[in-house]
Parts: C-alpha cells; structure tokens; sequence
C-alpha cells in the first residue's frame, strides 16, 4: 500500500485503444498497488469519477477507507434524526455514491480498461488521446482539453498553494 508519504507526480501522454484500454506508467501502477515492478498479476484499483473530463485511479484499500468512513458517518446522522427533512440531499448522495465510483483491474504492463459509463464522463473516444496525471494522491486520467484548461486556471496560483502547503 502507498504511504502517506508518497506521491503520485507526472504528466504522460497516452492513446485509447480501439478497446478503451490505457497504459498506465508503470511507476504508478507500483505506488497504486504497493507491488514490486517484478509483479506481472491483475491488481484491483478504484476508478471515480472527480468532474467531467477527469477520472481518478486509486489504491483500494485506501479509497474504501474513505469512502468507509463517510458512509457510517451518514448512517449515524440518519439513526440519530440528524439528517431528518433531507431525504433529497440522501438519495442524491446515494445515486451519486453508487455511479462515482467501480473496481477495475490493472492488467500487465499497466493497462487499464476503462468501462463505458466513465469513458461517456471522460468524453474519449478509441484511439483518442489522454493525459495521465500524478494528483499526488491518486492517478487522474483527464480529456486532453478538459486538463488544459484546468491547468491555466490554476497554474498562476501554484506557488502561493506551494508556499501553504509547504510551509
């Protein structure tokens, strides 16, 4: 398993192919998995979907501890009437909780194949282009657009997030 220390950093350029499969870099899918580059078995990650245009990967375990964790806060404050008039706001949570997020397997060489419903949030198309991106502590997966505008909207407030976080 990643630890808390290790992050995921990097920018690659990779193509959809004709069965939505991706390769992702390899020294990732070693931090996603916490396996050896040696290791040449399937490996079960969590694919989500962040925003349109953008995917993320993550390490299993640490992702259903997460999602874990809010999930028995929720059922608390439902127990306890906490949550009472909201039952919109509850389903909504419940529709997007069981829709954001699958299991996927990496298969050698660090393929990754992408089911339908993300490659429609993803907007790719096979044979398309992707970036593959470290977001230090998951993998994104972003449309090539989508990421090039998110990062000039953001890139002139790197360094003051830098200089915060690294502070």
């Amino acid at each position: 398993m990643p630890q808390p220390t290790d992050l995921f950093l990097g920018e690659y350029r990779r193509t959809l192919d004709d069965r939505f499969r991706v390769a992702v870099p390899l020294e990732m899918c070693e931090l996603l998995n916490g396996a050896g580059s040696e290791e040449k078995t399937e490996n079960t990650c969590i694919l989500a979907k962040e925003r349109v245009g953008c995917l993320s990967l993550w390490n299993q375990s640490i992702w259903q501890t997460k999602i874990d964790d809010g999930v028995q806060l929720v059922q608390g404050k439902i127990r306890a009437g906490r949550l009472e008039g909201k039952t919109g706001q509850v389903q909504m949570l419940g529709r997007l909780l069981s829709t954001r997020h699958q299991q996927v397997q990496l298969a050698g060489r660090g393929r990754l194949l992408i089911p339908e419903s993300f490659r429609d949030f993803l907007h790719a198309e096979s044979g398309s282009e992707v970036m593959i991106v470290g977001a230090a502590v998951c993998v994104e997966i972003w449309h090539p657009e989508h990421w090039l505008r998110y990062v000039e909207e953001r890139m002139p407030r790197f360094r003051r997030l830098f200089d915060t976080l690294s502070g």
